[in-house]
């Protein structure tokens, strides 16, 4: 065997084991690696989902109480066991099953009022902060961007923070925090743009070590913004497409 073909071997190894292909994998016998696999997407993606629901819903109570019972289902496999694996995208998936769970939920309504109920649920892997989701819905514009754009956006926001936490915590479990502070804002910016004079004479080094520096941090970042979108997709040759969407929903964020 090659070294070329060892080295795509290994690869395709390491994302077999990402949260989302392991979810798909086992979505006809359900593991516990899987289910705790789709607690942590679920955790990490659930306000896009709730911002929707409360963008459809009359007050938050309601947004909140089927946010839980949709997140429950979820966790229960209600709505995996008929999902293509090779259409994959959590994201997609995610959007996809909730319509399914509304359309439900509203045919269903009129039997809760008769007395019937909704089925205790325990979420204990899913400590949702309603109070900051709440806070954070506020914010959003009052234009007539749809709850679908609306979801999609915010998901990609979440994405972004998420890429940003774990770049935070590797420097500062490296003691750099410090560093990653100062040169965070250049994540963002054109490179042209940046004064290394000024960053070095901020981190009390060379005008040439900022600029490794700099260059180490948005080499990271973008290592780790692939590895956060293959946890979300069900091939390695879907993370590119979703790179690409991803980034056209944050650039048009009043599309419909």
């Amino acid at each position: 065997m090659s070294r070329h073909s060892s080295f795509a071997m290994g690869q395709s190894a390491r994302f077999a084991t990402t949260r989302w292909s392991l979810v798909l994998s086992a979505k006809d016998r359900p593991t516990a690696d899987a289910r705790t696999a789709l607690a942590d997407l679920c955790r990490a993606y659930w306000y896009p989902l709730y911002a929707l629901l409360r963008r459809r819903c009359r007050d938050r109570h309601e947004a909140q109480d089927l946010t839980q019972e949709f997140f429950a289902k979820l966790l229960e496999q209600d709505f995996l066991k008929n999902i293509d694996p090779a259409k994959g995208r959590f994201r997609a998936f995610l959007l996809a099953a909730v319509e399914h769970f509304l359309c439900n939920h509203w045919d269903q309504q009129n039997a809760v009022k008769r007395g019937g109920g909704r089925r205790g649920v325990s979420l204990d892997l899913l400590p949702f902060d309603w109070e900051s989701g709440e806070s954070r819905f506020l914010t959003e514009p009052s234009h007539e961007i749809t709850p679908e754009r609306l979801f999609e956006r915010q998901w990609a926001l979440a994405l972004l923070e998420r890429v940003l936490d774990r770049l935070r915590d590797e420097y500062r479990g490296a003691q750099k925090q410090a560093l990653f502070e100062t040169l965070q804002p250049f994540l963002t910016v054109d490179q042209d743009s940046i004064r290394y004079a000024d960053v070095a004479a901020e981190l009390n080094t060379t005008e040439a070590a900022a600029r490794v520096a700099a260059h180490r941090l948005r080499k990271r970042y973008r290592a780790l913004l692939r590895d956060e979108i293959a946890q979300t997709v069900a091939t390695k040759a879907d993370i590119e497409d979703e790179l690409r969407y991803l980034f056209v929903v944050l650039s048009s964020p009043h599309s419909k």
